[in-house]
């Protein structure tokens, strides 16, 4: 009896291995390998066409001491990070909650609040923005036919502007955290507003008091994932400014695409990218570390 039990068990254990070999194989041939790949190169002069050859630290004391972009693009990259996320935060938490209003036709508006997050890192829309904000583009065409003089301007060339124009891109990408926010508030207690407005509490002390808290594990979720998503921004410093003016948009990401493809530096743009991973870790661990005195969990289990 024993031995029936333990072959059926074995057979179990072995179906179940065979279903998660596809993603066991997909994890070593598009993850392990290449990240063990990244770390070595990034302490190898690769040019792409040659053999790595070992240069110990090099390019990691490169990076710290001859190269000036590096910290231009570092520079920008966290500046964005630092705007784009908490306005796309406060921005989808302010739709979510409209959307968490009994009105009519609400599937309809969510749907369309949504549908800029899903084309929103295309090209296509890449290169709509930047017709929207370029000298003759609609921004300048509508304050034109509000002020009767429109301004002449391009927002995506202007040194002061350009960033300006990529973190509202930003913004309107509000879609995957308001879903997120929007599921966080359909789990809040209803009674727990009709017990605040029977003891006297204004819709602003019922925000701050029920709602933020109760939304703060939701809130973090949306915090980590955000922070790993704008430093990992790209395609818009491509396509719609091409990191300039005057690496005004030079993004950390983009810098490293242009040492590893343009200028064939593969080992530099390792180490690159092995100091961005760094920095994402750092941050997140802070952000995870920080979330014991500002997140509040109901059940401790």
């Amino acid at each position: 009896m024993k031995q029936k039990i333990g072959k059926a068990g074995g057979l179990e254990n072995g179906a179940g291995y065979l279903f998660i070999l596809p993603w066991i194989i997909g994890f070593i041939a598009f993850t392990a390998i290449p990240f063990v790949a990244l770390f070595y190169f990034s302490f190898t002069n690769y040019d792409l066409l040659s053999t790595p050859k070992w240069i110990g630290l090099d390019n990691f004391i490169r990076m710290f001491t001859t190269d000036e972009k590096f910290f231009t693009s570092l520079k920008v990259t966290f500046f964005y990070v630092l705007t784009a996320i908490p306005l796309r935060l406060i921005f989808a938490l302010f739709i979510a909650m409209l959307l968490n209003m009994k009105i009519k036709f609400v599937g309809v508006y969510r749907t369309a609040f949504y549908v800029p997050s899903i084309i929103g890192g295309s090209v296509a829309v890449a290169v709509m923005w930047g017709q929207l904000f370029g000298l003759n583009g609609a921004v300048n065409g509508i304050i034109g036919a509000v002020t009767g003089t429109p301004p002449n301007v391009s927002w995506i060339a202007n040194p002061d502007t350009a960033l300006w124009t990529l973190i509202l891109m930003a913004v309107w990408q509000f879609g995957s955290p308001m879903i997120i926010f929007l599921a966080g508030l359909k789990n809040i207690p209803e009674s727990y507003y009709e017990a605040a407005v029977v003891d006297g509490a204004n819709a602003f002390h019922r925000f701050v008091k029920i709602t933020l808290p109760l939304l703060t594990p939701v809130i973090l979720f949306n915090l980590v994932m955000q922070i790993i998503g704008g430093f990992m921004t790209f395609t818009q410093g491509l396509i719609i400014t091409a990191g300039g003016p005057l690496d005004r948009t030079l993004f950390y990401q983009l810098y490293v695409y242009r040492q590893g493809f343009e200028f064939l530096d593969m080992g530099y743009a390792a180490a690159l990218s092995c100091f961005l991973l760094l920095i994402v870790a750092v941050l997140t661990a802070l952000v995870f570390k920080s979330s014991s005195s500002w997140v509040h969990y109901e059940s401790k289990g």
